[in-house]
């Protein structure tokens, strides 16, 4: 597949080939990600460095990167990291690789707990920890608030721990077993901002994802139920057991599930507002309902 006379141009070039002819969208993202991994370089120093020649003793490995990526695998996986808020994080299968579209959802949180508590530190438990992009990045740009986590896998604990780990706020981010909300309960927990990305794909409808997703992803952070909104229904029903509703809940959610999950928060006449927020894309994915006075 290569040639041992190439430069680091053309191994580019050969790559960004390759995988666009097995169909791979973002083919020339992609062999410029697996390329830079695999040199240990940044974008500069990849431009800078591109007339040199490609070292010989790399040669099998970067075939080997261009095979598992052409069998679907997602490049985050294969460099085992991802980009989000501006942070760097560390993925595995074990947990979802994070979207541009939640950091909408941290980005909204932030700005109405500031709002809400200008100079206190209101505590901020986020479910369904995966990576612990959600915390994390909250926990850094909030080094006053209180942020706690919980997640029913123990192997994405793992990871989210770690990752907590790399941007600094181990010491100030609680991480909990447990499914949703229980922990809380448990412990009885007076929680400020609840937020949570949950699986939201109806369980008849995995099949129907895309490769890279339905194959990699762990299925677990995936499945919302028969219709995707079961998470949510148990989340809202949990509340109810801490010893006071959360002033803030922002929800990132599925297409098409924005009025449904709207209407779970608005029967429980609690919150004074509630916001619907596009992503980039426009399409409604995040709900955000907020009570204007703490109590």
């Amino acid at each position: 597949m290569n040639q041992p006379s190439m430069t680091i141009r053309e191994a580019f070039l050969q790559a960004s080939s390759f995988l666009q002819q097995k169909h791979i969208q973002d083919a020339a993202i992609c062999a410029e990600m697996l390329l830079q991994h695999l040199l240990d370089w940044n974008r500069s120093t990849m431009l800078l460095r591109w007339e040199e020649p490609f070292p010989q003793e790399l040669l099998a490995e970067w075939q080997q990167l261009q095979e598992r990526k052409a069998a679907g695998e997602p490049v985050q996986y294969i460099v085992g990291e991802q980009e989000f808020y501006g942070l760097i994080f560390q993925v595995n299968p074990a947990v979802l690789i994070p979207r541009p579209e939640t950091e909408i959802l941290v980005e909204q949180i932030i700005a109405w707990g500031n709002q809400l508590w200008p100079n206190g530190s209101p505590t901020l438990v986020d479910i369904g920890s995966g990576s612990g992009a959600i915390p994390i990045s909250i926990a850094v740009n909030c080094p006053d608030w209180q942020v706690m986590s919980s997640d029913i896998s123990s192997a994405a604990l793992e990871v989210a721990r770690e990752n907590a780990e790399l941007n600094g706020v181990a010491a100030r981010i609680v991480f909990e077993q447990g499914d949703l909300l229980e922990p809380f309960i448990r412990d009885q927990v007076s929680i400020d901002i609840l937020v949570s990305n949950p699986p939201y794909i109806a369980s008849s409808d995995l099949a129907g994802l895309q490769p890279e997703v339905r194959e990699f992803e762990p299925q677990l952070a995936l499945d919302g139920g028969v219709d995707g909104l079961l998470l949510y229904r148990r989340m809202v029903e949990q509340l109810a057991l801490l010893p006071k509703y959360p002033s803030i809940v922002g929800f990132e959610v599925g297409q098409g599930q924005t009025e449904a999950v709207s209407l779970m928060l608005a029967e429980l006449k609690v919150w004074e507002k509630i916001e619907i927020i596009e992503d980039l894309a426009g399409i409604p994915r995040h709900v955000v309902a907020v009570r204007a006075l703490k109590y």
